[in-house]
């Protein structure tokens, strides 16, 4: 490991205002995008929508990173050009999804467990080897009735703990994602309980694992009233109940927290970032940026449904959605923003 590559490598995560473009949908989940739209469910498929997103002009003024997918990773543009050495060249650092997902956690009804240590090591090595610099791991808390337990998130945050210290030891900068579902009717407040208890259990073992925390970046939920709780709180409201929960909870040693969606809208999310940046900036101790799915990608998608004929507007979607989050980082996003395109 070394400590000072994996330093500046988290840093260059999040500066200039960038933020993560999460690309690392399994096969099975992109496809089920894909079938919604029509579009063929197959690998040529998503290595045609890869390409139009990587190639996406100007892409590299606003991310800094791309999480991948083993299949992408290995994947080529039509003309036989690598697509990570189409990333780096864009000046985005290449990233890798490397858990093996969330499976049903024995003994735990309701609860699961993410997967994937066994190799772990040997497969990093060969990422690293690839050209990426940091990896992802996600695990998943629901809340529900009577849930989520105790066992639940210590054996997730324990798995978490293990991937992040095997990620520094191969020269990747991990990054953490602990979260919290919004799914369900939980309040805002249960939800800032369930995140603050995850954030200490995870904080826990990642210092018995001894990961480096000024190496690492945070990748968590919002903090947000569940999708059918009757009580929506404002953008402003969400923003505070956020970053107080992660200014008790997070050492100041990490250099940035980036969040999931989490299924929100590629509008609200901006928003919720932006009111983040706005009013706590000046005094958080993190970078507070974005490390978005389907918050980016989903307009682009909806444009594009597997036709060429349609890849330059669905870059133009896929850009301004990126552009937005570029200016949620500076709280300088507006609602105006969304009816001028890029």
């Amino acid at each position: 490991m070394n400590a000072q590559d994996l330093i500046e490598t988290a840093k260059m995560l999040v500066a200039d205002n960038k933020g993560l473009l999460a690309i690392d949908e399994s096969n099975p989940t992109c496809n089920k995008r894909f079938a919604k739209l029509g579009i063929p469910q197959t690998e040529e498929a998503r290595r045609a929508y890869r390409e139009l997103i990587i190639t996406t002009p100007g892409l590299g003024e606003y991310i800094s990173g791309a999480i991948l997918y083993d299949e992408t990773i290995r994947q080529q543009k039509q003309d036989g050009t690598p697509f990570i050495q189409v990333i780096t060249e864009a000046g985005i650092i290449p990233g890798i999804k490397v858990d093996m997902g969330a499976k049903a956690m024995a003994g735990h009804p309701g609860e699961k467990i993410t997967e994937g240590l066994d190799g772990l090591r040997d497969r990093l090595q060969e990422y690293f080897q690839m050209g990426a610099r940091f990896a992802k791991w996600r695990a998943v808390i629901a809340i529900g009735d009577r849930i989520p337990s105790q066992g639940c998130i210590e054996a997730n945050a324990h798995a978490l703990a293990r991937y992040a210290a095997l990620c520094q030891e191969a020269g990747l900068v991990p990054i953490v994602e602990p979260e919290v579902l919004m799914d369900g009717a939980h309040t805002l407040d249960q939800c800032s309980e369930v995140t603050e208890e995850v954030l200490q259990t995870v904080f826990n073992q990642l210092y018995t694992q001894r990961v480096m925390q000024s190496g690492m970046i945070l990748k968590p939920n919002m903090v947000l009233p569940g999708l059918t709780c009757s009580q929506q709180e404002s953008v402003d409201e969400v923003a505070d109940a956020t970053v107080n929960c992660l200014l008790r909870n997070v050492p100041a040693a990490v250099p940035g927290i980036a969040f999931l969606s989490g299924g929100q809208s590629g509008e609200l999310a901006s928003a919720r970032l932006n009111a983040m940046n706005f009013r706590f900036k000046a005094r958080s101790p993190w970078a507070l940026t974005f490390s978005f799915g389907r918050a980016i990608q989903q307009p682009a998608l909806d444009i594009w449904q597997g036709k060429e004929a349609n890849i330059s507007k669905a870059q133009q979607a896929l850009l301004h959605r990126a552009k937005c989050n570029w200016a949620a980082r500076r709280g300088e996003y507006n609602a105006a923003m969304e009816g001028k395109g890029v």
